[in-house]
């Protein structure tokens, strides 16, 4: 006979299941494969990886691979469990993306997804495939993907400067600070040989990759850039580290960067090289803007964009009201900043012989903190 307290128990299993729910879901890890350049083994690696782990007994799926027919890269899928992709109908054409819910509702431990800066096609849920992954890491799915060091937001003008052209594809830094990276690197000889034998494009593509992209200085510059951009990542570790433990301090003294903005676009140049020397010198860093005149729609809608990257980048944005070398003056003294970035003068020479040059104003009254004037982009829409 089975008494009431018996019939009333509660099965075990359904306890534990209730305990596991209501236990705060763990964030997904994220590791990222870099390069510099297409072709420099990103994908192979990543896919390396992804196998090592399935052979220790992880639970790891490929949410979206691009091979780019190339054989060993694609021998490197093996038996991975591939997630068949979404496809979504764009102006009369069937595109496949990544099915992001499918992959949530099969819950693995890692996924693989490929091309972190890729944008996905409209009437995807999210635009951009960097945010997809961020969906499926706050689900508690960690993630290996893979990124060229010039799809970095902050380095948009650096790569334009070298290149000549300009990335369209970004995604925030931020990623990069939240994540393992693997730094996949080649010799740019090494990797133009392997353009030159076909194995990272087709032949009627190769000669015109070499008198572009693949340009020995080009690679040489975008590989010192990636491999800085992995130290200044060991640094932040380390210093992370030295703080948990409380070894001692990093440094005595904390720099403070100020960017002076303005209404145009020319501004958002300036933001991006203001958060590059902050990130290098673990610095603060403050955009100011002088509002001493009321904005035109133009200069309105320039200025949303400016606010749009600063916002982006973490960086904050104080208004000041009056004369401009004045606030800014004012503002750099009272809130010790150790140095500030700023455009080139647009005023007039005439203009400057009645009000003056902000920036001679600057170096005068500011001779304790170091001033950088940036150059201005030349012919080109920011």
């Amino acid at each position: 006979m089975v008494s009431d307290a018996q019939e009333e128990r509660p099965d075990p299993n359904a306890l534990l299941a209730r305990i596991k729910a209501e236990e705060p879901q763990r964030r997904g890890r994220l590791k990222i494969f870099l390069g510099f350049a297409a072709g420099v083994g990103k994908t192979y690696e990543m896919l390396s990886e992804a196998n090592r782990r399935k052979q220790r007994g992880q639970d790891v799926v490929i949410g979206y691979v691009e091979t780019h027919g190339r054989k060993g890269t694609e021998a490197q899928i093996g038996d991975l469990e591939i997630i068949p992709r979404k496809k979504i109908e764009y102006r009369g054409r069937v595109f496949e993306e990544m099915d992001t819910e499918a992959i949530l509702r099969r819950k693995p431990q890692w996924v693989v997804v490929d091309e972190l800066a890729h944008t996905n096609v409209p009437g995807s849920e999210r635009p951009k495939r960097w945010q997809d992954v961020e969906y499926l890491r706050d689900h508690g799915i960690s993630v290996l993907t893979t990124l060229n060091v010039q799809h970095l937001e902050s380095l948009n003008d650096t790569i334009y400067d070298i290149t000549g052209i300009r990335v369209r594809e970004t995604v925030p830094d931020s990623l990069l600070h939240d994540a393992e990276i693997v730094m996949v690197d080649i010799t740019p000889r090494a990797l133009i040989h392997r353009l030159e034998r076909g194995e990272i494009y087709p032949s009627d593509k190769i000669q015109s990759a070499l008198n572009n992209w693949f340009r020995e200085g080009n690679l040489n510059a975008l590989r010192e850039i990636a491999l800085r951009e992995v130290a200044q990542e060991v640094d932040r570790d380390l210093s992370d580290y030295r703080k948990e433990q409380r070894i001692k301090k990093t440094w005595a003294t904390k720099d403070r960067i100020m960017v002076c903005i303005a209404p145009e676009l020319a501004s958002m140049r300036l933001l991006r090289r203001g958060w590059r020397i902050a990130q290098r010198l673990d610095a603060d860093i403050v955009a100011v803007y002088v509002e001493n005149r009321p904005l035109t729609p133009e200069q309105q809608e320039q200025f949303r964009s400016v606010l749009a990257l600063a916002d982006q980048l973490k960086i904050p944005v104080v208004t000041l009201h009056g004369e401009v070398a004045d606030q800014l003056i004012s503002y750099a003294k009272e809130h010790q900043i150790t140095q500030i970035v700023i455009g080139h003068s647009s005023r007039s020479r005439f203009q400057e012989f009645l009000k003056g040059s902000i920036i001679h104003r600057l170096t005068q009254e500011l001779r304790n903190i170091d001033i950088l004037i940036a150059a201005p982009p030349e012919d080109e829409a920011l």
